[in-house]
């Protein structure tokens, strides 16, 4: 079964976001409080706990929300998600897939400059909310 693992938000654009208990997200805007909420295409940031994992033996002290990630997900292959796709989070919240990676602001995030290396480029997914609910940690994950 696939789970969120994780909810993290900011108020800020470009820094660290930190673990929540749970998260509000709002349909066609993202994840209420979240500085990357909005009318537009990258609403809610999506990366996998494997991923993640993979990291954390170059920097075992990486903690969540570190990629300035929203949801960290758990048992879902996120890179066989396209765009247009949707998944469950939770009872009720719809996400669907508007972008897979970006690159990291200022030339390379922190995480980058201390590895050579950030997954987010490559293996990080944008969504926009279609329906609204709300998300924490254990909360299945359904491909729809």
């Amino acid at each position: 079964m696939a789970t969120v693992e994780a909810v993290c938000t900011s108020d800020k654009k470009g820094i660290v976001k930190k673990e929540q208990e749970r998260v509000t997200l709002k349909a066609d805007w993202g994840i209420e409080g979240d500085a990357h909420a909005g009318d537009w295409h990258r609403q809610v940031s999506l990366l996998a706990s494997e991923s993640i994992q993979l990291v954390r033996e170059v920097l075992p002290t990486l903690k969540k929300g570190a990629f300035a990630e929203n949801i960290i997900t758990q048992g879902i292959d996120l890179e066989t998600l396209s765009i247009g796709k949707r998944v469950r989070m939770g009872s009720s919240a719809v996400l669907e897939i508007t972008q897979i990676g970006k690159e990291c602001h200022n030339s390379g995030c922190a995480i980058k400059k201390a590895t050579g290396d950030c997954i987010m480029p490559r293996e990080g997914l944008f969504a926009k909310v279609i329906v609204g609910g709300s998300v924490g940690p254990g909360d299945e994950i359904v491909r729809l």
